[in-house]
């Protein structure tokens, strides 16, 4: 990869290609419950960009820029009053959409407060989130809601965990799926579980270099992992990227809601944002439903601070070297660091704010970061030079009926067309069928 690819990739500020492209969508900014009505702003950055967050005393809630419209001075000092945030250095008030409406330090000759509006972001609040939508498009676009309208609301949870990395490289980590088998398992043999189990034909020594395809798909991209389970079948493990940021990974069945996101807050830090769920309607004998499946990122986190970057941080971090052991890494665990969500920090974050990509060796366990990156480049710059809007941008429903998982096949099925009969199956008939594209040809700079 070339430099100024890399910097394609993970520049999300104001005016990048990359950043652009984000703001197409919605974006996961706070969890509800951060916010209280009449109580304390937050300090929020998305995107490269400083936001301030408060939820009004009637309940609505304003994402708005953090500097008052006339000195400068930040909001964050300001009074949180009924209709708005007040700046306490000359008393200028904000509504929640930005608009000034109130200018006390001026008589009523020289008020020109209707003239006045500091940005603001379109604001939903769903599935216990506060969304904010901060690109160009008045009205927003749609709101992506996943298949998460099919699950009732009591069993949609919701989770947040700070990267002191680029956006990049974590989502990458989580499409990544080769390496579960060895930093998360290769203490591990296949005798400790179930013969017969998946855990089991994943962990055999002639399954830790799975053979892998990665395709384009309507949302983004989609690749499996496929190992041998015995003399006649193969397990595969079919996991998803969707734009702009969003993940699926198969650690849960296949009938299972589960997404994470990872929301860029700048160029070096990243929101992991996890919603889970479970359909019940995917198996009407289930009377009682199933149990949410991975509801919690269930790792220690320090308490909240009023910083930039003091929002849902772990307590294992780069300050105290993710407390890896090293003598349990000699005697029982391949990483020595506890916990998977923060081995795949700490080895994400390992890499620098953000890593240099020229100097990468990958190969065939790659497939699916080579395809996605070249799926999120092509879309950066058709959007750039052609204002093609990004995959599911304006057509949020390429998104439904879209669930990763593992799976064991005949040798002789093939797994694409088992995953469009679940996807059918799921949607009463209504979901396309994914399917393999032919190799593109280069047509302009943004098929490059």
């Amino acid at each position: 990869m070339r430099a100024d690819e890399n910097d394609l990739l993970t520049r999300v500020g104001p005016g990048t290609k990359m950043g652009s492209l984000m703001r197409q969508y919605w974006l996961p900014a706070l969890k509800s419950d951060e916010l209280v009505a009449g109580g304390d702003p937050v300090r929020l950055r998305l995107l490269g960009e400083s936001f301030l967050a408060f939820r009004s005393p009637d309940g609505s809630v304003g994402i708005v820029d953090h500097l008052c419209a006339h000195r400068c001075a930040s909001l964050f000092y300001g009074r949180n009053e009924e209709g708005g945030i007040r700046c306490v250095y000359h008393g200028w008030k904000f509504a929640t959409d930005g608009q000034c409406v109130a200018m006390p330090s001026e008589p009523p000759e020289t008020d020109y407060k209707e003239r006045v509006k500091i940005a603001a972001a379109a604001v939903e609040e769903r599935y216990g989130i506060v969304w904010a939508y901060i690109g160009p498009d008045n009205p927003p676009p749609p709101f992506s809601h996943f298949d998460f309208d099919l699950v009732p609301q009591e069993d949609i949870s919701a989770s947040f965990m700070m990267r002191e990395c680029n956006w990049l490289q974590a989502l990458e980590g989580d499409i990544d799926t080769c390496h579960v088998g060895f930093l998360h398992l290769g203490g591990v043999q296949a005798q400790r579980f179930e013969k017969g189990s998946v855990d089991y034909y994943r962990q055999l020594p002639e399954n830790l270099a799975p053979k892998y395809e990665a395709i384009e798909a309507p949302y983004g991209t989609t690749y499996v992992a496929s190992r041998h389970a015995g003399p006649e079948n193969l397990y595969h493990r079919i996991g998803h990227f969707a734009f702009p940021f969003w993940t699926m990974v198969p650690s849960d069945p296949l009938d299972t809601v589960r997404i994470k996101g990872w929301v860029p807050i700048d160029d070096m830090h990243v929101m992991l944002v996890q919603i889970s769920g479970y359909d019940r309607s995917a198996d009407p004998a289930d009377k009682d439903g199933k149990k949410i499946a991975g509801t919690a990122i269930e790792t220690p986190l320090l308490p909240n601070g009023t910083g930039w970057y003091e929002r849902f941080r772990i307590a294992n971090n780069r300050g105290n070297d993710h407390l890896i052991d090293r003598k349990v890494q000699r005697e029982s665990s391949y990483s020595g660091i506890q916990g998977i969500a923060i081995q795949d920090q700490a080895i994400t974050e390992s890499m620098g704010f953000i890593v240099d990509r020229t100097k990468e060796h990958l190969g065939t366990s790659d497939r699916m970061i080579m395809l996605t990156r070249r799926r999120l480049m092509r879309a950066a710059l058709a959007l750039a030079e052609q204002d093609v809007p990004p995959p599911g941008a304006k057509d949020v429903d390429v998104f439904r009926f879209t669930r990763a998982g593992p799976i064991v096949l005949p040798k002789e099925t093939d797994w694409l067309e088992e995953y469009n009969r679940h996807r059918s199956e799921w949607s009463g008939g209504e979901a396309q069928p994914i399917e393999r594209m032919a190799r593109r040809t280069v047509e302009s700079k943004a098929d490059a």
